[in-house]
């Protein structure tokens, strides 16, 4: 059992209360965390507003170099990594090895935009009137991170707030407090600074209060926030009370379409991948297959095959190559979407069988809009198959939804697949690719109820930088008065 501690201003800190993280497989306990008063969210929050000024006044290349160091010192602790992420939250080993990979990446992506945070000189109509548009940074973060690709997520909260020249507080996840506090360790151990990164935890049902009191707080600058559309409302309604930004990516319902065209084979696996990688537990998991009904049949005999072989596939070490849910809640949750489905004639063609926090590749088909699996986000490893008549169709299915962050369109025909994907409501859509990818130099977000904002290379430079106007006059001014 891990005993985890806050991380304030360099040091660990512990509180009179705590509350456990249980094994979703197990039922054991996993890591037992402090759990933080509004105290310490105050001082961790006063922690980083003290070590802001130093932070801020580092040069470029000084960010650099401690942004290039946390990322080595993170792969060198995958081992530890993997080890508290699978305890907590029921996911491979193989899925935390890559967490570590793609977490590092984004580091030295940040540290590589360092030198790229430009202004420019912009022409004035004031004689001897030099003015200029600068980027600067703005403050203290409050980056909150989900459970579900802890690593990566918990990563990218702090890593471009970092580069930008601001210090940051993380809100770790209730349900894996050991993860994103070992983000903190790395930190420390790179050598970042005392209070350039905090970390708070807290139990389930301190979260509203810590939240809100966090991101009232005077001294924080801007908020991101990734997880939950519901709970990304309540965070934006609380930073608009403040009148601070806030950058929110949230669930989504990802369409994976196949064209009459498509090479089917190619389909399948990228849509296997989507749906199933860490058991659906991905924000841009493959949720919908909006399948043209011309090829429907072949594809999903192929579909069936490929998930039933999942199921039984295992890892290099002989352990299974998928894992458990974050819960044994989250499973009985699934199975009502599917029973739901079901009851109103819809297809169960694969899985659907459940063993604890363990839930069986599943493939439904015939799905239509009246079933709750149609529209609600699973988030599990269950994928449908929404049969439609032409492009026109599979583009209206595509976008019946409330959510747009990521999408997937594949056909032979590339001039025919760029204009599907020109009209797909999503923030990222990929061709003849799965709509689970991510890198950590790409714009990632999304729109609609997926919410707003950018992370990822230069686009992130403008979440998480205040851009100011300054003049400098050279020459005497004339006055009207």
């Amino acid at each position: 059992m891990n005993q985890v501690n806050l991380l304030i201003g360099g040091q660990a800190t512990d509180s009179r209360r705590t509350f456990d993280r249980i094994n979703p497989v197990s039922g054991e306990i996993a890591s037992r965390a402090t759990a933080a008063t509004l105290a310490d969210a105050d001082a961790a929050v006063a922690s980083a507003q003290a070590a802001f000024p130093a932070w801020s006044a580092l040069g470029p290349n000084e960010r650099r170099r401690r942004l290039l160091r946390a990322a080595d010192v993170m792969e060198q602790r995958v081992a530890d990594f993997i080890t508290a992420g699978t305890a907590e939250t029921g996911g491979t080993a193989g899925w935390f090895g890559f967490n570590v990979m793609l977490a590092s990446n984004m580091l030295r992506e940040a540290a590589s935009m360092t030198t790229q945070i430009a202004g420019e000189v912009i022409s004035s109509d004031v004689p001897g009137n030099v003015a200029m548009a600068i980027r600067q940074p703005c403050g203290v973060v409050l980056g909150i991170a989900p459970w579900n690709a802890p690593v990566i997520l918990g990563t990218r909260a702090i890593a471009m707030p970092l580069a930008c020249g601001n210090t940051v507080v993380l809100k770790a996840s209730e349900l894996c407090p050991a993860v994103h506090r070992l983000i903190g360790t790395v930190m420390e151990e790179a050598g970042l600074g005392a209070g350039v990164v905090n970390v708070i935890l807290n139990a389930p049902e301190d979260a509203p209060a810590v939240v809100e009191r966090l991101i009232a707080n005077p001294a924080v600058k801007r908020v991101n926030f990734t997880g939950s559309t519901n709970v990304g409302r309540m965070i934006a309604q609380h930073a608009a009370r403040h009148l601070k930004p806030v950058l929110l990516e949230l669930g989504g319902k990802a369409p994976l379409i196949v064209l009459d065209d498509a090479d089917l084979d190619a389909a399948v696996e990228a849509a296997a991948f989507g749906a199933f990688m860490n058991q659906g537990q991905i924000c841009m998991s493959t949720e919908r297959i909006v399948v043209d009904r011309s090829v429907a049949d072949r594809f999903v005999e192929k579909l069936v095959r490929k998930s039933l072989a999942l199921g039984q596939a295992k890892a290099a070490d002989g352990s299974p190559a998928l894992g458990a849910l974050g819960s044994r809640e989250a499973v009985q949750r699934v199975e009502a979407l599917i029973q739901d489905a079901v009851g109103k004639g819809a297809h169960l063609a694969a899985g659907g069988v459940s063993d604890g926090a363990v839930l069986q590749p599943t493939v439904v088909d015939h799905v239509n809009d009246t079933m709750r699996l149609y529209s609600d986000e699973s988030f599990g490893p269950v994928v449908t198959v929404l049969r439609v008549d032409g492009v026109e169709d599979a583009i209206r299915v595509a976008n019946d939804t409330q959510y747009g962050l990521s999408a997937a369109v594949f056909s032979r025909d590339m001039a025919r697949a760029l204009d599907v994907a020109r009209r797909i409501e999503s923030g990222i859509c990929h061709i003849n690719g799965p709509t689970v990818h991510d890198e950590a130099q790409m714009p990632f977000g999304g729109m609609k109820a997926s919410g707003y904002g950018r992370f990822g290379g230069k686009a992130a430079i403008a979440e998480f930088t205040d851009l100011r106007w300054v003049t400098i006059q050279t020459a005497p001014r004339h006055y009207p008065i």
